[in-house]
C-alpha cells in the first residue's frame, strides 16, 4: 500500500509531526539523518519494513484494541523521525538505547521545539511548537540589536518574513520579541514598530504536496536578517 512519509516543507513536517501524531498520542521516538552517500527512498522502504509500518487505518486500530504500539515514520530532506505510540512494538526494543519521550525531551528541528506539554492546571497533553531557545535568543539579539540602526520599513518586513509559523507559543515569542524592540525604540524617541508586524495567522498545509515557493522550506539562518542595516 502506498504510506505517505516525505515531507516536501519543513512547514508540512512540523504539522504532519505535531498535528498529525502528538496530537494523537505518539510519544516516543528516535531521530536521525540518512547518510548523503545513501538513496534516501531506499532508506524509507528500510525503515518501513523493519517496523510494518505502511499499515492501513483498521490494522492500526486493531493494534491499538489488543494493546499493540502503532509506529509511524516521516522525514523531511534527509533528516527523519519515527514515532510511535504506547504499548507492544520491536520498535521499543530495536532501539532502546535512543528512545526519547516527546513529553519530556522536545525534537529540535530547523529553528524549532517540538514537544508535548499538559494543559495548565495538569489536563491533558498537547502539542506545542515553538521556536527553539537557542533560535530566539539569537533572533532577539539581532533584532534588538538593530531596533534603532533600521528604518521602520526594514524593521517591519524583518518582522514580517520570520520564516516560522504562528503556532500559539510562537506567537506568544513573536509578541516578546516586539515588545523588546519597541522598548528600545521607545527608549530612543523613535516611531514604535505596529502589531500588524506580526504574522499571526497559521495556513495549515498538505505536508506531502510537491514543494512550491513555500519560503518556510528554505533553511532558516538568524543571518537571514542582514538587510536591517547592520
Amino acid at each position: 500500500m502506498s504510506y505517505q512519509c516525505v515531507a516536501t516543507s519543513r512547514a508540512g513536517f512540523n504539522q504532519q509531526l505535531a498535528v498529525g501524531y502528538v496530537t494523537n498520542g505518539y510519544y516516543f521516538y528516535v531521530t536521525g539523518v540518512i547518510p548523503s552517500h545513501k538513496p534516501a527512498d531506499k532508506a524509507d522502504c528500510k525503515i518501513l519494513a523493519a517496523y510494518d509500518i505502511a499499515v492501513s487505518k483498521w490494522t492500526r486500530s486493531r493494534r491499538k484494541r489488543a494493546g499493540q504500539a502503532n509506529v509511524q515514520y516521516l522525514r523531511h530532506g534527509r533528516y527523519y523521525v519515527i514515532i510511535a505510540t504506547d504499548g507492544v512494538h520491536p520498535f521499543f526494543a530495536a532501539e532502546a538505547k535512543r528512545l526519547r519521550d516527546i513529553r519530556r525531551t522536545p525534537i529540535l528541528f530547523m529553528g524549532y521545539s517540538i514537544g508535548c506539554r499538559p494543559e495548565r492546571g495538569g489536563g491533558a497533553y498537547h502539542a506545542s511548537v515553538r521556536i527553539n531557545r537557542d533560535t530566539i535568543l539569537e533572533l532577539k539579539r539581532k533584532l534588538v540589536g538593530n531596533a534603532t540602526k533600521a528604518d521602520l520599513h526594514n524593521l517591519y518586513r524583518a518582522f514580517q518574513t520570520l520564516p516560522f509559523e504562528p503556532y500559539a507559543p510562537v506567537r506568544i515569542q513573536l509578541r516578546s520579541l516586539l515588545r523588546a524592540v519597541n522598548r528600545v525604540r521607545a527608549v530612543a524617541g523613535l516611531e514604535l514598530l505596529p502589531r500588524t508586524a506580526l504574522r499571526l495567522q497559521r495556513s495549515p498545509v498538505r505536508p506531502f504536496e510537491a514543494e512550491g515557493s513555500e519560503k518556510s522550506a528554505v533553511p532558516f539562518s538568524t543571518s537571514d536578517t542582514t538587510d536591517l542595516g547592520e
